[in-house]
């Protein structure tokens, strides 16, 4: 397998990344091919299509899998076999992620770069082929979907204090806010402790006590 292309974004590390592709549609991100593939026949057709798949590697997981894990949507208290979840922690670490293709953009030094939206990976990661998506056969709406038909995906409100207000710009707080409401903390905790998390250039501080998140102060990074 090779690397052909790297994402970059804001998504600065693990925590507070959307578990799924498409949560959260606010985010760009920009997908850059390695020298090699810089090469503009190979995305000819591409800009005629809305959605693309990204199949990627998992770089952070430590290469560990087991055969059963505890997928957040269940509290992460119920274990269920690897192959019937999304768990990173596979025998093949790969990703597969449905991100929209806002548009192509021909740089003069880094080739075809796609701009996408929805995409779940972490700033740095590699991707090893890109593929189109195609909705006649893509797309299955009547489809079961496991434990994830029978859990509440409700969001979070979201307070943010008004010190908060002019240390962010408004792109990135609509991005952290609507993180936030997705509860990033691992599901299996659930208590009232001061999480941190990094996007972009900023250290956010908050706690989540019935259903809302309070922001406690927005911190840019040194």
């Amino acid at each position: 397998m090779k690397t052909i292309a790297r994402i970059q974004n804001s998504f600065v590390s693990k925590f507070g990344i959307p578990r799924q592709s498409g949560v959260i549609k606010e985010t760009e991100s920009r997908i850059v091919f390695e020298p090699e593939f810089r090469i503009r026949e190979a995305v000819r057709g591409l800009e005629d299509y809305e959605y693309v798949w990204l199949i990627w590697v998992f770089t952070e997981n430590g290469n560990k899998w087991h055969p059963t894990v505890r997928p957040p949507r269940l509290g992460g208290n119920k274990r269920v076999g690897v192959f019937a979840t999304r768990s990173p922690f596979r025998p093949n670490p790969i990703g597969l992620s449905s991100v929209r293709l806002l548009r192509i953009d021909q740089d003069e030094t880094e080739g075809p770069v796609l701009v996408v939206s929805g995409a779940d990976l972490m700033n740095g990661t590699e991707i090893i082929d890109i593929k189109p998506y195609l909705p006649y056969t893509d797309s299955h709406e009547s489809a079961k979907a496991g434990f994830s038909d029978y859990v509440d995906d409700a969001e979070m409100t979201v307070i943010f204090p008004d010190k908060c207000m002019g240390v962010i710009d408004e792109e990135d707080f609509e991005i952290v806010k609507a993180m936030l409401a997705k509860d990033p903390r691992p599901s299996y905790q659930d208590d009232e402790r001061v999480y941190g998390m990094a996007y972009n250039v900023y250290d956010i501080h908050f706690v989540i006590k019935e259903n809302t998140v309070t922001v406690l102060d927005i911190q840019m990074k040194d």
